[in-house]
């Protein structure tokens, strides 16, 4: 069993590597626009047709999915095979602001557990602790006298019945 200690450090870990930077060549989705770029100014091909000049990105609309590459300089080329779900009301949310957010939430989890902590933590007086007194009895009676109905037996006089003997020697 790891300790919360570990399990916090292994999570933050994690969300670094998960968050680590790609190379130059790289495809971006932005609600229903992909972005394409290439490490150099190139020319861009759409299924072996020429679809834009010159530029180290390309932009399009992304309708269906396809293979995309980029020629530059001396024939060099960049392939890219786009698929994906786009849509106009996506948000997306990468890796350094999810991290953050987790790292605010378990500060403000840990800030309000300390605050419970202190608020509720039973404070004793500096000296041992008073005595409760009962409560004052109405009328200024005393306590009523025991029934006679219910005064303990006398061993000499109870019954030496089955349960009697069972009882008399359990108590």
């Amino acid at each position: 069993m790891l300790s919360m200690g570990v399990q916090a450090v292994l999570v933050v870990v994690l969300l670094g590597v998960a968050t680590t930077k790609a190379g130059e060549d790289k495809v971006e989705f932005w609600r229903s626009k992909v972005k394409l770029t290439c490490p150099g100014k190139a020319k861009w091909f759409f299924k072996n047709e020429q679809v834009y000049n010159e530029s180290d990105t390309y932009e399009f609309t992304y309708t269906s999915k396809g293979d995309y590459r980029c020629e530059y300089e001396t024939n060099q080329k960049y392939y890219f095979y786009v698929e994906g779900n786009v849509c106009e009301n996506c948000f997306e949310l990468d890796g350094n602001t999810l991290f953050m957010v987790i790292v605010g939430d378990l500060l403000l989890t840990i800030i309000m557990m300390v605050i419970v902590y202190r608020c509720t933590k039973k404070k004793s007086p500096a000296g041992p602790p008073q005595p409760s007194k009962a409560p004052p009895r109405s009328g200024g009676r005393g306590p009523p006298v025991p029934s006679p109905d219910y005064e303990a037996l006398n061993p000499q006089t109870r019954a030496q019945d089955t349960y009697s003997t069972v009882v008399n020697r359990m108590g």
